[in-house]
This record gives C-alpha cells, structure tokens and sequence, in this order.
C-alpha cells in the first residue's frame, strides 16, 4: 500500500462512516498522511479526527475510535493505533508486499509518477517583475500545479526577456493587473538571463535559481558546474545515469527487473515472477524505498507550498541514498556470479530511483541525460 493508497483508504473510511451515519460531518476533498515522526509509532500518522471533530461535535477521541474500526478492516492495513489528542497511527501489513506496490506504481506511471489530481479544482495566477528568478520560478512553480491538476496562467509586468526561452520560461501575457508572485529574493545586478546563460548554461542556471528556497539568495557561482560529488546537481545527475547504466548492463547480462534471471530454476523464476522488495535483506534498501513512496507527498507539497525548492533538496536525498544502496547491495553481479533473484530486485529499486531523479529533474525544467 503506497501513501496514496493509505490516503484514498482513510478518505473511504470517512465517507463509509458518514453513510452509516456514525459520524455526521462533511467529507473532506482530500486526507493527508505523513510518515510518522522519530519516536512517534507506526508507520504513518493523520490527523483527520482532530480536522472532523468540530464539525461532528465530537471529541476528537471519539472520531478517531470511529474510523479506526473502520481502517483497521482495510486490507494491507496490519494496526491502527490513537495517540495523543486523537492521531490515528498506520502499521501497514505486509511490507514487501508494500514496496512492491510503490515499484509497481513508479514503472506503470513513469516519469509521471507522483503526478495526480489533488489540486484539479484550482486557479492560479502569477503576476511577475521582469527579472530572471521570479520568471524562472514562476514557471516551475506553473508545472508544479499543472502536474497535481491546477489551471495555472502566468503573467509578467513588462514585456520578457527573450533569453527567457532559452531558459524554459514562456509568459501568457504582460502588463495585467498584478497578482503578484511574492517572496523571491532577485538575483545580484547583471545576473540576466543571458549572462546566466552563457555562463553556466540552462541546466545548471535553473538549479542555481531554484535551489535556495525563494526568500534565500540563489548560489549561481562557478560551483555549478563542477563534475563532483561536491555538486548537489551533478550527483543527482550521475544517480541518474548511474542507474540508466545499470539497466544496460543488465540487459548485456541477459536479465532484468521483471524477467526472471538467466541460471534460476523454474520452481524460483514462479517464486519470483515480481521484484521483491529487499527490505529483510537489503537493509540499506529502507531509506531509497522510502523517499521513493514519499516523492508524490513531496511533489504536492511544492505546489502548494509554491517552493521549488523542496524538490531540488527530495532529489539530492534520493540520489544520496541511491548511492547507499548501490554501493552496500550492487545490483549487477560480480566475477563469475550469476545474476539472482536478489539482483532483479535491487535493479527494480535502483531503476525506480532513476525514474523519480529523471521526473522531478523534468519538473524543475533540468535534463537528466542518461550518459554523464
């Protein structure tokens, strides 16, 4: 069961609960869930009850006792537990089977993964000044929305820059009445499109401007471009293709994420028809698998928050935790070894990491070239 699933799942509780008339209150659009805090128990936490208990002229107590009955009958769900004032605290059931779930999400959906509807009855506009963080933020910020189902128009005080294409940034119109885009902090005098352009390229020039949360000055020195892992943006690229690589050397040793490896016996090949999830064996698998079922929380987030920038920093914690994984639980194997069962899944984790770096990286307007 995904974040998403445990989502849907609670909102369903809810809406079964009001129909039996257990709980009189409106159903909310959307239930948000979080991975449970350091000392907090379970997998995931909502504080759903604390929302609806005003309106049901309830305790929040009482709320949540109502719909944990209620989650608890959910397949995939193992515990539900009430702490505090009235959290409701989620152990799922099951987590390979858990993980298989998040994989199969990310592989099916692609580079859409964590793309969604969440925010489909809104309108947005964002009036800009002519100057090159708030064009280029403003923008991402428009594909942000756009990928959680948002109408989003973007509009600039005076005509734009021409070297804004360059940069990816397109503007709907100038001059308008103004619904400011506010909060950016502008780049130093003379840090134009152009100059950040010939300087240091589309790609490392979007990083620069995105990176900082907007009210923090943007770093847009020649660090940029370094190719090392001192370089927040070139190890998220090399995680990329680092993982890309990987699926083609897999390929050149006749096996993949899916198919069962070359040399298994036909008894493990129907053991092992899906990548499983290695978090029993693999325990360096745990923090990559994680931020992978946190990504479409993290893309929500920065849409509504209008903060870029928290998926900048989603991207550099799973390219350092690829890394990690990589490097503790290779997923090719080595020498004579042949490859197993363990090889197909670490390949599906790594593969997965790949797809998340590449799709977030196409959010903030970044190539994520396969090859470095």
């Amino acid at each position: 069961m995904t974040p998403a699933d445990l989502s849907r799942t609670v909102l369903h509780a809810v809406r079964r609960a009001v129909d039996e008339d257990a709980l009189r209150a409106p159903v909310p659009a959307r239930v948000r869930v979080e991975r449970t805090r350091p000392g907090g128990s379970g997998d995931y936490a909502c504080a759903v009850a604390l929302q609806l208990a005003g309106p049901a002229a309830l305790p929040a107590l009482e709320v949540a006792r109502i719909l944990r009955e209620r989650v608890a009958a959910e397949p995939g769900v193992g515990r539900v537990e009430i702490t505090g004032p009235g959290f409701l605290s989620f152990t799922l059931d099951a987590p390979a089977a858990g993980d298989r779930a998040v994989l199969a999400a990310v592989r099916e959906q692609g580079l859409a993964y964590g793309h969604g509807d969440a925010l489909q009855d809104e309108i947005h506009q964002f009036h800009h000044a002519r100057e090159v963080r708030a064009a280029v933020t403003a923008q991402t910020v428009r594909r942000l929305l756009t990928a959680q189902g948002a109408r989003v128009r973007t509009t600039c005080a005076e005509p734009p820059d021409p070297d804004w294409v360059r940069l990816g940034v397109t503007v709907d119109a100038h001059g308008t009445p103004p619904v400011p885009l506010t909060g950016i902090r502008p780049v130093p005098a003379g840090a134009t499109a152009g100059e950040l352009l010939e300087r240091l390229g589309p790609d490392a020039a979007r990083w620069g401007l995105l990176r900082a949360a907007g009210h923090d000055r943007a770093a847009l020195g020649p660090e940029l471009l370094v190719q090392g892992e001192a370089n927040p943006l070139f190890r998220v690229r090399y995680a990329h293709a680092r993982a890309r690589a990987l699926t083609r050397g897999a390929a050149a040793l006749g096996f993949t994420s899916e198919a069962a490896p070359y040399g298994e016996s036909p008894a493990a090949q129907a053991a092992n028809t899906e990548p499983v999830a290695t978090t029993e064996h693999d325990a360096a698998a745990r923090p990559l698998l994680d931020l992978i079922a946190d990504h479409p929380g993290v893309l929500l987030a920065g849409a509504r928050h209008h903060a870029p920038d928290r998926v900048a920093r989603q991207l550099e914690a799973v390219a350092h935790a690829f890394f990690g994984f990589h490097d503790s639980c290779p997923p090719l194997p080595a020498g004579d070894e042949k490859p197993s069962a363990a090889h197909r899944a670490r390949l599906a984790i790594a593969e997965a990491a790949g797809t998340v770096l590449a799709g977030g990286l196409s959010l903030l307007g970044i190539r994520a070239p396969e090859h470095l």
